[in-house]
């Protein structure tokens, strides 16, 4: 840990931002507006800043982060649970925005968390498209589950608003698609990747959107990224269940719509999902353990840009 660099902390809502720096303790509040985050941009400057970390807040960071990184600041988006936790390490259990900002720069000193690392404009419409067609997939199952119980007129309105999210998501479909194509970049990827028996379109967008790493890190890494890497849960003599935490959760979505696809219709991922649970491992576990493998071989193709095959080798 080297105290001596300048690290700071900022406490995001969606009226302000609440930044501490350290190893100073210098503390200041801006509005989380184009204007706030330029007053804040060049103090950070001024103070030769070097890392920046704030809270996954739900979207109202984004604009600070984006704004900040685009700058050439190391920006690094944490999540908040992982802060909580280091604050009670600390014994410190009081809680408002400007202690919050104070345990967060700290939480940067004491930690290296992963640098944000921008996507570029057809990556950023990419990633919209893709958030977007899950929010029409989220509104339609809701939807549906209140159709369930609904009578008469009301009935009918759910049914309209079903039909018309359903032509939402095929308009969605059809612009990734689009995108997709109009790219040699992304085209190039997305056949690649739609070569691995149980991807397709919407998974290929999905992974090239949420996870621009993807080809770029080694297995071991690429799995800790999204969350399939299998943490230890062992004391003395003790061996329990290994289990997974963090991560990507849309990426996890995406890797177990695949998987589900691959058992059935892909040979390598069938046998291997097979030869879990004949060995008895529970559904779960083979279904992560597919997943995981899936990844793996995913990363290496865009590696090595080489599309799958049967007799793929992936290390």
């Amino acid at each position: 840990m080297n105290e001596a660099r300048v690290v700071a902390g900022i406490d995001v809502s969606k009226e302000q931002l609440d930044t501490a720096i350290l190893p100073s303790g210098e503390s200041l509040q801006t509005l989380n507006t184009p204007e706030g985050i330029a007053q804040l941009l060049e103090r950070l400057k001024a103070l030769r800043t070097d890392l920046v970390v704030l809270e996954a807040t739900g979207g109202y960071e984004m604009q600070a982060v984006s704004t900040l990184a685009a700058a050439g600041l190391r920006v690094a988006v944490v999540n908040p649970r992982q802060v909580r936790a280091y604050a009670k390490a600390l014994g410190r259990l009081a809680k408002n925005d400007r202690i919050d900002a104070q345990v967060i720069a700290a939480f940067g000193q004491a930690v290296e968390p992963q640098i944000v690392r921008l996507p570029d404009e057809q990556a950023a419409q990419l990633q919209a498209v893709v958030v977007r067609r899950t929010q029409l997939l989220g509104m339609r199952v809701q939807e549906s589950h209140r159709l369930e119980h609904a009578q008469g007129a009301m009935r009918k309105h759910i049914q309209r608003h079903i039909a018309w999210l359903e032509r939402a998501i095929e308009e969605i479909d059809n612009d990734l698609d689009k995108r997709l194509r109009g790219s040699a970049l992304w085209c190039a990827k997305d056949e690649l990747l739609r070569s691995f028996k149980g991807i397709g379109p919407v998974n290929s967008g999905t992974l090239m959107a949420a996870l621009p790493e993807l080809g770029q890190l080694d297995r071991r890494q690429i799995a800790a990224l999204v969350g399939l890497a299998p943490f230890n849960r062992d004391s003395g003599t003790f061996r329990g269940r290994r289990s997974i935490w963090g991560g990507r959760a849309r990426v996890r979505a995406t890797l177990y719509m695949a998987t589900l696809t691959a058992t059935r219709c892909n040979p390598v991922i069938k046998a291997y999902y097979a030869r879990l649970v004949a060995r008895g491992k529970p559904h779960k576990v083979a279904m992560v353990a597919c997943m995981r493998k899936i990844l793996t071989v995913l990363n290496a193709m865009l590696r090595t840009n080489t599309p799958w095959t049967p007799t793929f080798q992936s290390t």
